[in-house]
């Protein structure tokens, strides 16, 4: 999953299903720098369909779809 940071500070990032339950934290306010992010997400044990993912950073937050395909 890629995203873009606009400044540095402590990121997290989690998957939800269209339930609102949370299948995956991909990152926990780990430390990052400004710009563009990759991470890598193992969607093993998950069914194919729509989930959610959030970007939090300070006071700031993102939630995005995406549609998962096996």
């Amino acid at each position: 999953m890629r995203f873009a940071l606009p400044e540095a500070g402590p990121v997290s990032l989690e998957v939800y299903d269209v339930l609102g339950r949370r299948v995956a934290r991909l990152l926990d306010r780990d430390p990052r720098e400004a710009g563009w992010h990759a991470v890598r997400f193992d969607a093993t044990g998950l069914a194919s369909g729509i989930y959610f993912y959030r970007v939090e950073m300070g006071r700031q937050r993102q939630v995005r779809k995406m549609l998962l395909v096996k």
